[in-house]
């Protein structure tokens, strides 16, 4: 029996008169798929009274509930909602119900500790998909999910500095940065990735992580590995909104960043306008193939799939950004 899987990065719909054509340029491959999963970026919620929808975020405005119609009609099964725009945690509780009663699946967030690590579990014709996601990407204070407190499954890293040795002599050299996940942190997703694996055919990580335009740090690639090492058979990334390269750890690909894929947030007019879809063949209920495809919104900010020398340069640039 084959089958299709169908992952992309960063979604955010807001401010459509008919949110139900956000997809339509990636019809052709999202239609044959058999089971769907991205990033939602951004609460589909109603705005802040006051107007200001994240405070520490300027600018940002949640989606309306009723750009749920988008992915309904994209037929996505499933989304993350592990990320930095998942906040306050009334609009992210308002998202999750609007998600539930359009029945789409999700994971990385929750009421509370529990419900925002559990894995999501989608079965199609026997076989078994699982997803589990999480963010690196968090406010400090009020967003990661507690025991009895609503907010996103958080993997948080430390960051640190090393001056350059010759900063003395040669003021404003850059230093080495040095990033950690939290140990205690990467030992929940480690047991979490392992629990899964007896329960499913097809494991797949979420991450959103990263900086724009920059190589993997090292805790991203600690993390990707840890999670492959424990049963993960695909680590999906996003959150720079750059697309990112692809490394092949123990024969299961890490890829760091897939960019955007819908994004209507005002302030990303005309940039970041490259993205990537996992199309993934299963095959006897493994994943055997990944295709990777190159997607682009145009002036007109509407996503279309790339063809020919367009769709060649991109590959390339992931190409030269990934690690065998």
């Amino acid at each position: 029996m084959r089958q299709r899987m169908v992952l992309g990065g960063d979604v955010n719909i807001q401010g459509r008169r008919d949110p139900a054509k956000a997809f339509a340029g990636l019809r052709q491959v999202f239609e044959p798929a058999d089971v769907r999963f991205v990033n939602l970026e951004g609460a589909l919620a109603a705005p802040s009274i006051d107007g200001v929808d994240i405070p520490h975020k300027p600018g940002w405005s949640h989606s309306d509930p009723r750009m749920v119609e988008a992915l309904v009609t994209a037929r996505i099964d499933g989304v993350s909602c592990a990320n930095n725009v998942t906040y306050p945690a009334g609009a992210m509780l308002a998202s999750l119900s609007a998600l539930d009663a359009a029945r789409i699946g999700h994971c990385g967030a929750g009421p509370d500790l529990d419900s925002a690590y559990r894995p999501l579990l989608i079965e199609r014709d026997g076989t078994r998909f699982g997803f589990l996601a999480y963010t690196s990407i968090a406010f400090p204070y009020g967003h990661a999910a507690g025991p009895g407190t609503p907010g996103v499954a958080t993997i948080r890293a430390t960051t640190s500095y090393i001056p350059d040795p010759r900063v003395a002599e040669v003021p404003g050299r850059p230093p080495t940065v040095l990033t950690e996940a939290y140990p205690d942190q990467l030992a929940r997703l480690v047991t979490d990735v392992a629990a899964l694996r007896d329960r499913c055919d097809v494991l797949v990580v979420s991450c959103h992580w990263g900086v724009a335009d920059q190589p993997p740090c090292h805790y991203q690639r600690q993390i990707g590995r840890a999670a492959v090492d424990a049963g993960a058979d695909l680590i999906m990334g996003h959150g720079p909104h750059s697309i990112g390269g692809i490394e092949t750890y123990a024969g299961r690909p890490i890829c760091y960043s897939l960019g955007n894929l819908v994004f209507d947030w005002p302030r990303m007019t005309g940039r970041h306008l490259d993205g990537l879809l996992l199309d993934c063949a299963i095959e006897d209920r493994r994943l055997r193939t990944i295709t990777v495809r190159a997607t682009r919104r145009n002036p007109d900010n509407e996503v279309r799939l790339l063809d020919g020398s367009s769709e060649a340069s991109v590959l390339a640039a992931v190409a030269a950004q990934s690690v065998a």
